[in-house]
């Protein structure tokens, strides 16, 4: 099959079926071109580097170098059951899949949502046709079905002791990957669902970041009491960014503080109007 990728987004679609536009960058929590039209580029044509560097110990980033797409890290997490990839890069070098296959045997790929879709079919096929898995409530998204997919919902354990659920919010489907981490403390991979900011000491909850559309005060602390069911004292987002300690109560102060703000019970704080 060959395939094309939305040049801003970066997910990638099949070329014998290209919609006039991008589905995921004209939802209003994305957005299309400078001039407003549809760019396609072959994955093929990328000429930049990949980075595979380490995180943490057990936790490896993936970083593109330019390309197509919004420059998502992807995460390896390996264990000895295998390893799982979260959030998928929008480009492919030979030598970035040799190095993830040098971390082990890759069992599962899984994006938090819809924007970090990338390039998981063609990364599957690379690493040992790596079962893709995708929210059902997101699968209307998908440019180009993988192979090797499949639909989920709720939570489900993708290799022993890494667990994915759904908090939605950002998508309805949206979802974070929980590990214990080598240490034991805990580590949260949440995609869009919750955001780091960058005062690296607080969260963001949005149903477009680019865009600036906030969620509900009730929708954030629905998310928060979601993922209360997990221990953890690391937060990793998606594009590099990260809380080192103490994540799990930053995560509830800033649900708080949003949904506070949310409320109007700042208002005050304001001006006069």
């Amino acid at each position: 099959m060959s395939v094309r990728q939305c040049e801003i987004c970066g997910v990638e679609y099949d070329s014998a079926s290209l919609p006039y536009v991008c589905p995921i960058c004209a939802d209003e929590r994305q957005y299309l071109a400078e001039d407003r039209r549809q760019h396609w580029v072959d994955p093929a044509d990328y000429t930049g580097r990949i980075e595979v560097f380490l995180a943490e110990p057990g936790l490896w980033s993936v970083r593109v170098g330019g390309g197509p797409g919004i420059d998502q890290q992807a995460k390896v997490i390996v264990t000895e059951a295998g390893n799982v990839m979260v959030e998928v890069p929008a480009s492919m070098t030979n030598d970035a899949v040799e190095a993830v296959r040098a971390l082990g045997p890759l069992r599962a790929i899984i994006a938090s949502h819809p924007h970090m879709y990338g390039l998981q079919s063609l990364w599957s096929r690379a690493l040992g046709d790596a079962v893709v898995y995708v929210s059902s409530l997101d699968r209307e998204w998908l440019g180009l079905t993988p192979a090797s997919v499949a639909f989920w919902d709720g939570e489900i354990e993708l290799v022993p002791g890494v667990v994915a659920s759904q908090p939605g919010g950002h998508f309805p489907g949206s979802s974070v990957v929980h590990w214990a981490g080598e240490d034991g403390a805990g580590v949260l991979l949440t995609g869009d669902t919750v955001a780091v900011n960058p005062d690296g000491e607080s969260l963001a909850f949005m149903r477009s970041y680019p865009n600036r559309i906030p969620l509900s005060s009730s929708v954030v602390l629905r998310i928060a009491d979601h993922l209360e069911r997990y221990e953890f004292d690391r937060i990793y987002g998606n594009f590099g960014r990260a809380i080192t300690h103490d994540a799990s109560a930053r995560l509830r102060s800033s649900a708080q503080r949003h949904a506070a703000w949310a409320r109007g019970d700042y208002d005050h704080l304001t001006g006069p109007g």
